[in-house]
Parts: C-alpha cells; structure tokens; sequence
C-alpha cells in the first residue's frame, strides 16, 4: 500500500468508497453524490486543501482530505474526514492516512491543532483518533441527521507540543 497525492483520475476510485454505506452513514456524505461535485472536491486541492490516497495494486483504498484554515487566527488549526473501503477495513489503511496527514501538519504545514468530529456510534473512528493522541473535547447533542434520526457527535482534538 502507498499513500499519495490524490488526481483527477482517481474520482471514481474515491467516489466508489463514499457510496459503501459504512462511508456516507459514518461522515457527512450524502449517498448518491455526482462525478461533478467530486471533480470540483479534487479539483479544488491547494497548499490549504490537501487529498491523500491509499493505493493497493492501482486500486484506490481509502481516502483523506486535510483542510488547514484560512482565517488569520486559525491558520494553525486543521482538520480531516476520510474514508476507506470497506474490503480493506481492519488492515491499517485509516492509520497509514492519518499518519501521512499528521506527518503534514507537524513537519511542514506549521499546524498545532488538529480537530474532528466524529459520531457518538464510531467506535473504530475513536480508537484510532486516541491512538493518535485525539482526545475528547466535547459533545454536540443532535449534531447530525442520520439514517433517519439525529445523533450526537464527539469533538476532538490533537495538539502537537513540538
């Protein structure tokens, strides 16, 4: 497995994790998404806009986009939303995406907070953001509309102390 830069010819690679059930119901997705909004997502990559992939023979296997903020007094502040396929879940491939990402923030990107939000349910997602060093901020009740009812959401963050 590989972690690279995303490209314009892995959008149906990507867009084929988020239309997996497990994708769209633990993120913000919403199923059905087009090739044009994903197109306009990949397109839109910049120094504040990151897109990693996860690459097993030439098959794209999970995902990551890193957004650094833009405001003045945010600059050192990011956050992530992936997504991995659900034949590759359980393997490493969400650890290898963060870790390159992490490796982004602390190493070359000048960023000393990196925040999330993940669903109260996401039990894997939690473990693998502590082990990281994620830890638990805060919960929004109602925070989201999921498969039919609205869930609570963790906030979470990880401060870099370099």
């Amino acid at each position: 497995m590989i972690i690279r830069h995303s490209q314009l010819s892995d959008l149906q690679g990507i867009k084929s994790i988020y239309e997996q059930e497990h994708a769209y119901s633990d993120t913000l997705q919403l199923p059905y998404q087009s090739d044009y909004l994903w197109t306009q997502r990949l397109a839109s990559s910049s120094d504040n806009n990151i897109n990693l992939v996860a690459v097993k023979d030439d098959e794209i296997i999970g995902q990551i986009s890193l957004v650094v903020m833009d405001r003045p007094r945010r600059k050192h502040v990011a956050t992530f939303g992936m997504g991995v396929s659900s034949l590759y879940i359980g393997i490493g491939v969400g650890s290898k995406l963060l870790e390159a990402a992490l490796d982004l923030t602390d190493n070359w990107l000048n960023v000393t907070r990196v925040e999330l939000e993940v669903y109260i349910d996401n039990k894997s997602a939690i473990s693998l953001y502590k082990k990281f060093g994620f830890e638990i901020e805060g919960t929004s009740k109602n925070y989201a509309f999921k498969n039919g009812k609205y869930v609570d959401a963790l906030f979470m963050a990880r401060i870099n102390k370099n």
